[in-house]
């Protein structure tokens, strides 16, 4: 008898360990870090669009915390997992985290593309047949707000970008100031002459209206032609641009930069060795993430 006693002891005990240590781990898993994908039907492009979100440590565990935002795009014929997959946003965003060099936050990155070359839409921007701007102000950004603990404010709110999203990071922060605190544009289409022949009619339309829009909303052109109201605007948000030397777009971003200066919009300009390549964007996010929580963390 009492050996048996002994045995059901010995596993009670067992089964509360057991237990216990599952408790922990499920604790663990709350207090870490995390990606993860949604999507969110949109009335004005008449489709579901993906996106990506970054869960800061502790997100789940603080559920009384909020947490500024950084919208962060992706380039032509990319998607929202590139930042996470290619840019390796989680690894690059915990170990600064753990240094101290970026504060917590909420990054989400939203799909404007797919394969352009195949058909698909590209572009951050509102185009015949692809109303994306307001798809991005008027659904997209309401909706991921009140998903998550965001604060939502102007002073809690950064955007960044590559290439085609550099561009449209650029462009937003332009025309819709008083939403963005800070701007960080990597290899940014800042600038594309306008498309001299006639729509085609096969899968370049597409490409055909992009470079249509980049040219109509040339970030270049917006300082260049602003007034003194628009220039006292633009100096309200935090301006980093990051290009490589070697890189294609490295003209018009150069053409972006001179234009800030004439224009006395102060802005942060690096010139580092690299082209148009997913191993420059990955360490420009060593700057981009660390230039951003400063801004955040000098919100009052």
């Amino acid at each position: 008898m009492k050996r048996f006693l002994l045995t059901i002891t010995l596993a009670c005990i067992s089964l509360a360990a057991a237990a216990q240590n599952t408790q922990l781990m499920q604790d663990m898993m709350r207090n870490q870090s995390r990606t993860e994908e949604k999507s969110i039907h949109s009335e004005i492009l008449n489709a579901d669009r993906a996106y990506t979100v970054y869960l800061p440590t502790g997100y789940e565990a603080n559920t009384d915390k909020q947490y500024p935002v950084l919208y962060l795009l992706h380039g032509m014929s990319g998607n929202h997992k590139d930042w996470a997959d290619r840019g390796h946003l989680k690894d690059v965003m915990d170990q600064l985290c753990a240094s101290g060099e970026a504060c917590d936050m909420i990054i989400i990155s939203p799909n404007a593309g797919g394969n352009i070359y195949e058909g698909a839409w590209n572009g951050y921007f509102n185009m015949e047949g692809w109303a994306y701007e307001r798809f991005f102000f008027e659904e997209f950004l309401p909706t991921v707000e009140k998903e998550y603990r965001i604060k939502g404010d102007k002073a809690n709110r950064a955007i960044a970008g590559l290439s085609m999203g550099g561009g449209g990071s650029t462009s937003y922060a332009q025309r819709h100031a008083d939403m963005f605190c800070a701007c960080y544009a990597m290899s940014a289409l800042m600038h594309l002459p306008a498309a001299k022949q006639d729509k085609p009619n096969d899968n370049r339309e597409k490409l055909w209206y992009l470079t249509k829009a980049a040219n109509e909303f040339s970030c270049v052109d917006y300082v260049t032609n602003a007034d003194d109201k628009t220039k006292a605007e633009l100096r309200t948000v935090a301006w980093y641009v990051d290009c490589g030397d070697d890189d294609f777009l490295f003209e018009c971003n150069i053409n972006f930069a001179l234009a800030m200066r004439k224009a006395g919009v102060p802005y942060q300009l690096r010139v580092r060795d690299g082209g148009h390549t997913w191993e420059y964007w990955h360490s420009a996010l060593y700057d981009a993430l660390p230039f951003i929580s400063r801004i955040f963390r000098n919100a009052k």
